[in-house]
């Protein structure tokens, strides 16, 4: 076992238990000086996110500008959760605006409504997440309550033009008939008309395994191509334009 990342690392976030490493990534997390991948000969730890400027990020983005007129195409801005640096956000939708660049905003719906009014004028197209419906589901599996993200679909929807929802079909979670009624109830209640499905898969397991979390839907089986048909008749037969995607 090579150990030399265990001997640079000076928070402790790397120990040795029975001769195995052992990570902490909540105290990793929070170092900046990264010394355990100077020190590992195998290239295998490395940093794979850097910090960037606005500058920055536009000048990588008004390169390819002509890619964008040439296919209609723009700038999505997703995540993890865009609104979770509002003030970054807000400034790369002005500067690509004042680019003539089409924009869309990926979101949870989890963000303040003063961040979403600022954002509103400047962007192109929204596409909102909706999971659960039902608050005592929706608290149950996502840790936060429905009823500001509902909130702010409204806003989006009366105050902006093109709103796309996102529905990720998860297995006895998210797929139940009583949850895709709900889900057509509040779309119909504010005027929207277009929705994405989005199928479950586990292609980010081994993520959870690399930074030392529990993958807890290890156990949810696959959809099949034909078994989405059904969950896409359900909202085409009511009116509803609906993309598997």
């Amino acid at each position: 076992m090579c150990n030399r990342c265990f001997a640079a690392c000076p928070s402790q976030a790397i120990t040795v238990k029975d001769g195995t490493l052992v990570h902490d990534f909540g105290i990793c997390s929070e170092c900046s000086a990264k010394p355990c991948t100077g020190a590992c000969p195998y290239d295998a730890r490395s940093i794979t996110g850097r910090e960037i400027s606005a500058d920055e990020l536009i000048d990588t983005i008004t390169r390819d500008i002509p890619f964008y007129r040439n296919s209609g195409g723009g700038v999505t801005f997703s995540g993890g959760e865009p609104f979770h640096q509002p003030e970054f956000l807000i400034e790369m939708l002005k500067r690509c605006q004042a680019a003539g660049i089409h924009t869309a905003v990926e979101t949870c719906g989890w963000a303040s409504q003063t961040d979403l009014r600022q954002a509103i004028p400047l962007t192109s197209l929204f596409l909102f997440d909706l999971k659960i419906i039902n608050p005592d589901n929706h608290l149950r599996h996502t840790g936060k309550p429905v009823e500001p993200i509902l909130e702010n679909l409204s806003l989006l929807a009366s105050e902006h033009p093109e709103v796309i929802v996102r529905f990720p079909l998860v297995p006895g979670i998210t797929d139940t008939w009583e949850n895709l009624n709900d889900i057509l109830g509040i779309m119909k209640k504010n005027g929207l008309s277009r929705i994405n499905l989005e199928p479950y898969h586990s292609l980010g397991a081994d993520k959870y395994q690399e930074h030392g979390l529990d993958y807890l839907l290890h156990n949810l089986g696959h959809y099949e191509s034909g078994n989405l048909d059904s969950f896409r008749d359900f909202f085409i037969s009511r009116g509803v334009s609906c993309d598997i995607v």
